[in-house]
């Protein structure tokens, strides 16, 4: 029987998930499709996080039974994977590029972390989903093709894509984190005395020279476009 099943708790079969259609059904044609209910199911993640995404809420948004939702989104996994799908056709994928494939890379880094920052459930979505849907693959073939230049094989190109995309999940994920963290000003002071004292002890040497060092720009985009840069040039093409 269809349940809201955690993530990663059963299999989605990607064919049948993007290649075959909803067939439509007999009689009197329904007020909602696949896309009404992932939108309904994307609205309530960007609200309350994926927590609150169950059947019975998004059939709720849609005005519609529970049962009859399952034919589009059999369980939370589908659903999960529709609404990675459905905001990755956020991500733009006509821009032309530069042929500076380093600059294209940073670029296509900034998209990812503006669109994950935009929908803060995605970092945590992105950890169990598996099966590309086509606005997914558009993105992924705008960014093989930005790492043409580069030479490599299409097996790296796929690699160095993935490794891009974890490395923006994760800082995102941090990042939210922390912003979260910082809306508890007493905390953050209590962290600062913390690690100065530990820099003060004498047998942190290390700490206390990367402390005393002078500040870098510490805004979130400031931060990760740091991080970002460090990456990509770092990049070998062997």
């Amino acid at each position: 029987m269809p349940h809201d099943a955690e993530p990663g708790a059963a299999g989605v079969d990607p064919e049948q998930l993007w290649l075959r259609p909803t067939e439509p059904r007999r009689g009197r044609r329904p007020s909602y499709s696949r896309e009404v209910i992932t939108e309904a199911a994307v609205t309530l993640a960007d609200a309350e996080g994926l927590e609150a995404v169950t059947m019975r809420r998004v059939a709720g948004k849609v005005n519609a039974g529970v049962m009859s939702l399952y034919s589009y989104a059999p369980d939370k996994e589908t659903l999960l994977e529709l609404m990675v799908d459905h905001v990755s056709g956020e991500l733009p994928t006509t821009t032309p590029l530069t042929g500076d494939w380093r600059a294209d890379l940073k670029t296509i880094a900034h998209l990812q972390r503006t669109l994950m920052l935009r929908h803060p459930w995605l970092p945590a979505a992105l950890s169990t989903h598996r099966t590309p849907g086509p606005h997914t693959l558009a993105f992924l073939e705008h960014a093989l093709a930005a790492l043409r230049p580069t030479g490599l094989d299409g097996a790296a190109r796929v690699e160095i894509f993935a490794q891009l995309t974890g490395f923006v999940t994760g800082h995102v994920h941090h990042e939210i984190a922390r912003a979260t963290a910082a809306r508890s000003p007493g905390q953050s002071a209590a962290e600062a005395r913390y690690l100065a004292a530990v820099a003060a002890d004498g047998r942190h040497p290390e700490l206390a020279e990367a402390l005393s060092a002078p500040h870098r720009p510490l805004t979130p985009e400031a931060t990760f476009t740091r991080f970002l840069n460090r990456l990509i040039d770092g990049l070998d093409r062997d």
